[in-house]
């Protein structure tokens, strides 16, 4: 069955779209969009690479898993990919990336990529979680673990990613006491 859904994607407005109702939002965003920086891992919801950031009413942000979610639960969403981190030019060239890209890039947290989308959103709204409720110092490499926990990366041990994420969040004025 189609029907209409229209979503803010990266601020930007996309719709109405007529979609059929079986479609997963990465397939959306994949097939529809051509927006294909987000990545089908385990397609069971697990391991955490196709997360999206999805920014609330309210003013928090939190991850949802698109392989497992239908593109029409994100009607009249607000959501974040991995395409909208980095600043752009206006011919689309990318001219600086976010802080966590670029720790990401500094400790070479990544091997294949395929996990990164998903580590760099989920790692994006922990950021964004510490602005408004700083951690203590000593609880920064459990929040670590808690927050980034479930995301499966089958290259580097997740060393790389903890490391980079833990300087960024010590070295961020704001994010710990």
């Amino acid at each position: 069955m189609m029907s209409e859904i229209t979503v803010t994607i990266n601020n930007k407005l996309v719709g109405p779209i007529e979609v059929d109702s079986n479609v997963m939002m990465i397939e959306f965003l994949h097939e529809y969009l051509n927006m294909t920086g987000t990545k089908f891992g385990c397609g069971e919801g697990i391991c955490h690479a196709c997360v999206v950031i999805v920014d609330n009413d309210d003013g928090t942000s939190s991850t949802v898993r698109t392989c497992i979610s239908g593109a029409h639960a994100f009607n009249n969403f607000s959501i974040r990919t991995i395409e909208g981190h980095a600043k752009l030019n206006a011919v689309g060239e990318i001219i600086q990336l976010s802080p966590v890209q670029e720790s990401f890039i500094k400790h070479f947290a990544f091997q294949c990529g395929w996990c990164t989308s998903g580590f760099t959103n989920e790692t994006t709204v922990l950021i964004e979680k510490l602005k408004k409720q700083p951690i203590k110092k000593e609880d920064v490499e459990s929040v670590i673990s808690s927050s980034l926990g479930e995301h499966v990366c089958r290259c580097t041990g997740y060393v790389k990613y903890y490391q980079a994420v833990k300087e960024l969040i010590l070295n961020t004025e704001g994010l710990t006491t």
